[in-house]
């Protein structure tokens, strides 16, 4: 009995050392690597593979057997997969039964080079997924774990799992966009892909993202994530590649920006996009853009390169639609600007809200006279669309206050070409009070109201560039305005008449006012076969004449100007009637080096007096090339000609001459004497010819007494004597 005991107690010790040696070091044996091949190839066929000796070890609680070979080699067409490990299960009752099977595998794989990993799925299944795959992907590094379970006709079941890491992978799309330094974790269930702790450089830009998945939907999938990126300074390059492809009109030069974003889109088998939707939080710390906005008549001091700073964006992008509501500095001008702004994108109509607060810089509207005191603050809200044919709509403007209110539309050119009803009611920067209104009945216009300042108005129109205009409207405005100011001295009352504009010309126009003494103004303009005929006429010469700044103490006189103009060449004849001129610089520089101090006397003091003054002259672009200047007084005589190249030269030439010597050539007029020569005795001078040249601030005067008249100053003079 005890023999048999001791047996029994030798074979439990020994059955007890088996188990524990099985549960805990394990055997090793070849046996199960025919099933497990098997199973490989019920994955996949075309696919082999090299086992070593697989080591088993008991799980005696669960009663099964644990799979484990180390080193294994996946082989398909001469490319292997080297294989850290694969795991596996192998129930004892099934191995009882004689009923053997595995339900699942546990593939880990070594570092695998990605590249080599898709010429093997290739040589396995070559469908072009792949085949665009190997084009894009140029290097990179995969560790995975695959977890697989099979049915019981060894198929595997949907529930298979796959997760691990890549590493330092490239990728390069369209030989434009080069994605570096990959890395990233990732856990894949059936058609559900999750990527975590994302961080890549594209084109040198670094960025990041918590999540991203992928999730197939019948024939597509669906990505969508979160990247975030700190500052990132986009140079001059990688613009070309990101910005310029989708704001082909926007000339950004650098943008430094930092934003965090959600994103998703759809992708098909064929690599296209679709469905592509984008929330950003942005922070444009800095960006530089190209002006191409023709602004300069709003803002003078406008810049080649506008600047942001400091903006603050949300941006939504769905469906080709956007909106970006967005604030910070703007720098148009000298000093920063405040910007606020809502932009709406769909269906290729742009609709747009913003505000700008302008402080200390300059701001007008030229044709209304407007401008902004340079040290108050101007608050400037526009509302509008840009339409599909790129033009744009102004639906509310107002500076300030709500009182002005003008609805325009203006191409990309920012020139008007369209308004609605318009109601102004402002001082502008001469100090005058304007209150007019504008109302568009089909396509003709009516401006009325009590008060306009017509000053600037009056110099666009008596202007020979007709390109300034930011009007270009085909139509007709009628106008009756109670009272219009022409400077700050002189008014009309009961202005009306209309104008013509075509082409953003005026074609035709006329109008008519009254000054408070009964005298009359009359402006005309009639186009016929590209003859363009301009004529003025005004009793009060005097708040035209002013506008000449080399002309100072204008005064009387009635002023006749006539203007002919075809293909850009203009013929012009102006002529001022029975006036004064107190102070006139060159003139009186030519009449002191001519030792006629005694007309240059009367110049400074009283004035002299001109019976008729007329100019003959052309202009064509930027030259003015003067005909004849005469004018003719009691004192003295003028003859002149030469040229004005706007802005760059003045050269003209002439000839004065005193009455004394005029009076001694006819023989009819008492000699005037001392007041004329001076103290000088003599014969006394018949003229004095003289220069004026340079540029027109800077101009040089030369004279030089002549002892004879020229033919024609002789010719001129008997002329006007006979035809008076």
């Amino acid at each position: 009995m005890k023999v048999i005991s001791r047996f029994i107690l030798i074979l439990f010790f020994i059955a007890l050392i088996l188990l524990s040696y099985l549960s805990i070091v394990g055997i090793e044996t070849d046996r199960f690597n025919k099933q497990i091949s098997n199973k490989i190839e019920n994955i996949n066929k075309e696919i082999e593979i090299e086992l070593k000796k697989i080591k088993l070890v008991l799980d005696p609680f669960k009663f099964r057997l644990n799979v484990k070979t180390v080193g294994a080699k996946l082989i398909s067409r001469n490319r292997i997969i080297e294989i850290e490990n694969i795991k596996t299960q192998i129930s004892l009752r099934s191995l009882i039964d004689n009923q053997f099977s595995i339900e699942n595998l546990e593939i880990s794989t070594k570092s695998l080079e990605i590249t080599k990993l898709i010429s093997f799925f290739r040589s396995v299944k070559n469908i072009p997924e792949l085949f665009i795959l190997e084009k894009f992907i140029k290097k990179g590094y995969l560790i995975a774990d695959i977890k697989l379970e099979f049915d019981r006709e060894g198929k595997i079941k949907d529930n298979y799992i796959i997760n691990g890491f890549v590493k330092d992978t490239k990728v390069s799309l369209l030989k434009k966009y080069h994605i570096e330094k990959l890395n990233f974790i990732f856990d894949y269930k059936k058609d559900d892909l999750q990527l975590g702790d994302i961080l890549f450089s594209l084109n040198d830009l670094r960025f990041l993202s918590e999540k991203v998945s992928v999730k197939k939907i019948k024939d597509e999938f669906l990505i969508k994530g979160y990247v975030n990126h700190d500052e990132l300074n986009i140079n001059q390059k990688n613009l070309e590649l990101f910005i310029k492809p989708f704001f082909s009109n926007l000339n950004i030069e650098r943008i430094k920006v930092s934003s965090k974003n959600i994103f998703s889109f759809k992708l098909n088998k064929k690599f296209q996009f679709k469905d592509l939707n984008i929330e950003s939080e942005m922070l444009i710390n800095e960006l530089e853009v190209f002006n191409n906005l023709s602004l300069k008549k709003f803002f003078p001091e406008i810049k080649k390169n506008i600047f942001f700073s400091n903006n603050q964006l949300s941006v939504k992008y769905k469906n080709n639609n956007f909106s970006i509501n967005g604030n910070g500095n703007v720098l148009l001008q000298d000093k920063n600007d405040n910007l606020t702004y809502i932009l709406n994108k769909k269906n290729n109509v742009l609709d747009f809200k913003t505000s700008l607060k302008i402080k200390d810089n300059p701001f007008l509207i030229g044709p209304l006279n407007y401008e902004k005191n340079q040290n108050d603050e101007t608050l400037i809200k526009i509302e509008g669309l840009k339409d599909k044919n790129n033009l744009f709509q102004i639906k509310s403007f107002s500076l300030n206050e709500e009182k002005n209110k003008i609805d325009l539309v203006f191409n990309d050119k920012f020139e008007i070409t369209d308004l609605a009803n318009i109601y102004l009611n402002y001082v502008d920067k001469e100090k005058q009070k304007n209150l007019i209104s504008l109302s568009k009945k089909k396509n003709k216009y009516s401006l009325k109201g009590p008060f306009f300042n017509a000053n600037k108005f009056i110099d666009d129109l008596l202007s020979d560039d007709d390109n300034s205009s930011i009007f270009n409207i085909n139509t007709q405005i009628n106008i009756d305005i109670d009272k219009i100011y022409l400077d700050n001295e002189y008014h009309l009352l009961n202005f009306s008449g209309d104008i013509t504009l075509k082409d953003k010309k005026v074609v035709k126009a006329n109008l008519v006012g009254n000054f408070s003494n009964d005298k009359k103004l009359k402006f005309t303009i009639n186009t016929n076969d590209n003859n363009k005929i301009t004529t003025l006429y005004v009793d009060k010469a005097e708040p035209f004449v002013r506008r000449y700044k080399f002309i100072k103490g204008f005064d009387e006189g009635s002023l006749d100007f006539y203007s002919s103009k075809k293909f850009e060449e203009s013929i012009s004849k102006l002529k001022i009637y029975n006036f004064k001129l107190k102070e006139l610089p060159i003139l009186t520089k030519i009449l002191t080096l001519a030792s006629l101090q005694g007309i240059a006397d009367i110049l400074s003091g009283e004035g002299i007096r001109f019976d008729e003054f007329e100019m003959n002259f052309r202009n064509k672009k930027n030259l003015m090339t003067i005909d004849e200047i005469y004018a003719i007084g009691p004192a003295i005589s003028i003859l002149m000609n030469g040229y004005v190249e706007k802005n760059k030269l003045i050269s003209l030439r002439g000839t004065l001459v005193p009455a004394t010597t005029i009076n001694k050539f006819i023989g009819s007029l008492p000699v005037l004497g001392k007041i004329l020569v001076g103290q000088k005795t003599g014969e006394g001078v018949f003229g004095v010819s003289f220069k004026i040249k340079g540029p027109p601030k800077n101009l040089e005067t030369t004279v030089n007494p002549i002892k004879t008249l020229t033919p024609r100053f002789i010719t001129r003079t008997l002329e006007k004597i006979k035809k008076n």
